[in-house]
């Protein structure tokens, strides 16, 4: 998938617009697809995200957070957590199956369909530049902002 250019998505976002990937040439982006909003992994990387995001704005680059979650759990998780960039709602996994982020995984000794927490920077010109899959929440948004900086 990388050094290839993403195709062009939208998804209904906080702040009451549509996101749309072609709008977004021209500046870096980061996207990150979390499993659910408010739950200790999501509310962790999506913090560590927050306090990061003016560097990530430095660098002109801009930030959004994606689950299967519906509009009304975003703006909450959003204001809870005071995020400064918006959420975009997946429900019908269209970005989510772009990317293959949707696994199966054990949940409580289950097997369930989920997202795997992702990453994927996406240069100027709408080329994937990096992915960074199962990651781990807790430092996680740090090692993508030194990505960024390697632009």
């Amino acid at each position: 998938m990388l050094e290839r250019t993403v195709p062009d998505f939208s998804l209904p976002a906080t702040g009451g617009g549509t996101f749309r990937l072609s709008d977004q040439r021209g500046r870096p982006l980061v996207i990150y697809f979390y499993p659910k909003d408010s739950t200790p992994g999501c509310t962790t990387e999506a913090g560590q995200f927050r306090d990061l995001h003016e560097q990530f704005q430095k660098l002109g680059c801009d930030v959004f957070g994606v689950s299967r979650d519906g509009l009304k759990s975003h703006q909450s998780f959003k204001a809870k957590l005071e995020l400064p960039f918006e959420l975009l709602v997946d429900a019908d996994e269209i970005a989510c199956t772009l990317f293959g982020v949707v696994k199966m995984k054990k949940l409580y000794g289950k097997e369930v369909r989920g997202i795997e927490r992702s990453t994927f920077l996406i240069d100027a010109a709408g080329v994937l530049r990096r992915e960074w899959r199962a990651v781990r929440a807790d430092g996680h948004a740090a090692e993508v902002l030194a990505a960024v900086e390697s632009l």
